[in-house]
């Protein structure tokens, strides 16, 4: 895999990845290799990793984050280790950071001697991030997308040569970006967020609310109140049009988490069940399509 990677940015040839997010809906993204690898110089800048030093590969290299980590590698003169091996950096979802810190030692024991850990894909829960620094994880949050060429958005800071604004939704400029349309050189994502002493926060997405009882929902608003182990989703109802649906994987119990809706954006939801974990695509998001057949 390292010596097609390395003739395929060698040659300055395009990688295409096919991605479905969160909605089941596959397309496919055009990667230049000179977006790649301005992403991997970035990350390795950020992170100061010197040549010679190793990245384990814990995602599929199918997906932009685990490839990031061989073009990285490569910039290294590395070939990226697996768990069963020390390495100097990594990059996994919140999924794997909640499993190391739940059982899996060999995971915990791989991250703990890590110099920092990249963790993206998916909104990470404070509570969670707070647990791995106290187990001795050296975390670094990153925000970014396949048209992004993975994170480029490390603590809230966009790394650089990377640009970010804040309309709408969020828009990124810069030369990692992918061959996507763009708006005076942004790509405009569907990511709602505002920057907060100099920083980017998150706050949803633009495409996941629902209208229930004429009442608009950021289903993502309500995962991160929740916290980790909670997914909400929008399923078709007769009294409601739209009615919330949340799915249970966590120490909450229904009483607590109608309070807490109640609390926060004066609604409940329709119903609350009870599940042994939350159906997440590969890099780690609320897959909403198997979600909605686990609770329709």
């Amino acid at each position: 895999t390292m010596h097609k990677l390395s003739e395929t940015l060698s040659a300055g040839n395009e990688i295409v990845i096919t991605t479905s997010g969160s909605t089941g809906t596959p397309k496919e993204i055009t990667l230049a290799s000179s977006a790649l690898i301005f992403s991997a110089r970035n990350s390795n800048k950020f992170v100061n990793a010197k040549p010679g030093d190793r990245w384990s590969l814990l995602l599929s290299p199918e997906h932009v984050a685990g490839l990031n980590v061989l073009v990285r590698s490569f910039e290294l003169g590395t070939s990226p280790v697996t768990v069963n091996e020390s390495s100097d950096f990594t990059a996994i979802v919140p999924t794997q950071l909640f499993r190391a810190l739940n059982g899996e030692d060999q995971l915990l024991d791989h991250l703990r001697g890590c110099k920092a850990v990249l963790v993206g894909g998916a909104a990470s829960d404070l509570k969670l991030l707070d647990a791995a620094k106290k187990a001795g994880i050296k975390c670094i949050t990153t925000y970014g997308m396949t048209e992004t060429c993975g994170g480029c958005v490390y603590d809230g800071k966009p790394l650089d040569g990377v640009e970010i604004r804040v309309a709408e939704t969020i828009q990124i400029k810069g030369p990692m970006l992918a061959k996507v349309p763009t708006v005076d050189g942004y790509f405009v994502t569907q990511d709602l967020g505002k920057i907060v002493d100099g920083k980017l926060e998150i706050t949803g997405r633009a495409d996941d609310v629902i209208i229930s009882g004429g009442k608009n929902i950021s289903l993502s608003a309500v995962e991160n109140l929740l916290g980790d182990g909670i997914a909400a989703i929008g399923i078709a109802d007769d009294e409601w049009g739209t009615a919330l649906h949340i799915a249970v994987a966590n120490h909450l119990n229904e009483t607590e988490i109608q309070k807490m809706l109640s609390e926060a954006f004066g609604i409940k939801a329709r119903a609350i069940k009870s599940v042994n974990e939350i159906p997440r695509t590969a890099i780690g998001k609320i897959d909403r399509v198997a979600l909605g057949k686990l609770l329709a």
